[in-house]
């Protein structure tokens, strides 16, 4: 018996001893897991091509945390719906840095599906201030700004010259022009992105700000659509295809569709974002050195452009969050941004290089464009955007086809956008 009591005190002890091994064995992994190690960063299709050589000085300088990118479609629409699916699968989640539209921040962090980021761990106050907000939900930064981007009203400066006629400011200037010199021309007047995706949302928005609205407040706790400046901001829009001076093609067109049409020379005016005016200006294009590019019209003056671009954020199953912050302070370096530029065609949230001399002049929209993103609004912030985009380009677009008035659109999307706010 005492023979057995030993014992049994010797393989109590050893349990303990185990245990002790065994926990800062765990602890060791989560250090390890929770340090440095190799990243998947997932992302929306690069058009562009910069994104891959970018990466790849990244891992030629860290061996150690080399990143692997993994692309996903181009339209914002499927990328979301691939990347929600992903991290609905918790921990089996493939992706550990997301470069997310910056419309989803609030959804994806009420969600729970990206981490809380040190604000002191960089350096936000060298990016344009409105484009912090983006990567910001219930007063804690979920994300680190990457890419920013505003609406721009590109035009042909050879046939508004040849007219001696100004870029128009206001949209009674736009729908003039549209309407009467565009025709001359054999030319479209106006076109925007109006197939019923995350581009018209935008249009819709950038339309109801220009007037002096909103669509939703209190990061989508309140509906504030119903109002006279939506109705105005909508009407604007179905106006325009219904009297011709925006082609009823243009309720086809996304981003690309609406900047072939341009650089085709089949339009005179196009609301795109910046990188549509580069690839205009791009040798092969058949207004190369023609166009010009302002800010968008509202109705007294300069309108309101929707903020675009991109967030970089944290999965909350990261395998090494430590690295993927590095990750994100490296993207978000000075020099790194000023390639985002160069090779990307994309605009940087460095607020320095829209000053610079030497990118101005290889950029000349750099000013415009800076004024633009100052001046610029947020999509709606909602933890439902997704179906309150759904909902917003739904409706518009059977304001725009004719299939509603302006006035019942207006109403019936407060209807639905308070019912979603309710779920």
């Amino acid at each position: 018996m005492r023979w057995i009591r030993a014992a049994g005190r010797c393989l109590l002890v050893l349990a303990v001893v185990m245990t002790g091994y065994v926990a800062s064995g765990a602890r060791a992994d989560e250090g390890s897991a929770g340090g440095r190690g190799p990243l998947t960063l997932a992302t929306a299709g690069d058009l562009t091509g910069y994104l891959g050589p970018l990466l790849q000085g990244w891992n030629r300088t860290h061996p150690g945390e080399k990143v692997t990118l993994v692309e996903l479609p181009d339209s914002a629409d499927e990328t979301h719906a691939q990347m929600t699916t992903d991290l609905r699968g918790g921990d089996r989640s493939r992706f550990d840095v997301l470069n997310i539209d910056v419309a989803w921040t609030s959804e994806f962090a009420a969600a729970g599906w990206i981490r809380p980021l040190p604000r002191d761990r960089f350096p936000l106050k060298t990016f344009l201030p409105p484009v912090v907000d983006t990567a910001t939900y219930d007063g804690q930064l979920y994300a680190v700004p990457y890419v920013t981007n505003a609406g721009l009203l590109l035009y042909r400066k050879d046939i508004l010259a040849k007219e001696g006629v100004a870029p128009p400011r206001t949209w009674a200037e736009l729908e003039h022009d549209a309407k009467t010199i565009a025709p001359e021309y054999g030319l479209g007047g106006y076109a925007g992105q109006f197939l019923p995706y995350e581009g018209l949302t935008v249009n819709a928005a950038e339309a109801v700000y220009s007037a002096g609205g909103t669509i939703l407040g209190d990061e989508g706790a309140r509906v504030t659509v119903n109002s006279d400046a939506a109705r105005q901001g909508i009407g604007f829009l179905a106006r325009g295809v219904r009297e011709g001076w925006i082609p009823k093609q243009a309720l086809t067109y996304k981003e690309e569709e609406s900047k072939q049409a341009f650089q085709e020379g089949r339009l005179l005016f196009l609301r795109n974002w910046p990188y549509a005016y580069v690839a205009a200006s791009a040798p092969g294009s058949k207004v190369a050195g023609r166009i010009g590019a302002v800010p968008l019209p509202g109705p007294d003056g300069p309108g309101t452009s929707v903020l675009g671009g991109s967030n970089l954020a944290v999965n909350s199953h990261a395998r090494h969050p430590e690295s993927a912050a590095r990750l994100i302070a490296y993207l978000t370096s000075e020099g790194v941004q000023r390639q985002v530029l160069t090779r990307g065609a994309l605009p940087p949230v460095r607020a320095a290089l829209y000053d610079d001399p030497e990118l101005v002049r290889q950029f000349p929209y750099l000013p415009t464009l800076r004024a633009a993103v100052l001046a610029a609004a947020p999509r709606p912030k909602s933890p439902r955007y997704d179906q309150v985009s759904l909902a917003v380009q739904a409706v518009v677009h059977d304001a725009l086809t004719g299939r509603e008035t302006p006035e019942s659109a207006v109403r019936r999307l407060a209807r639905e956008l308070a019912a979603i706010s309710h779920r």
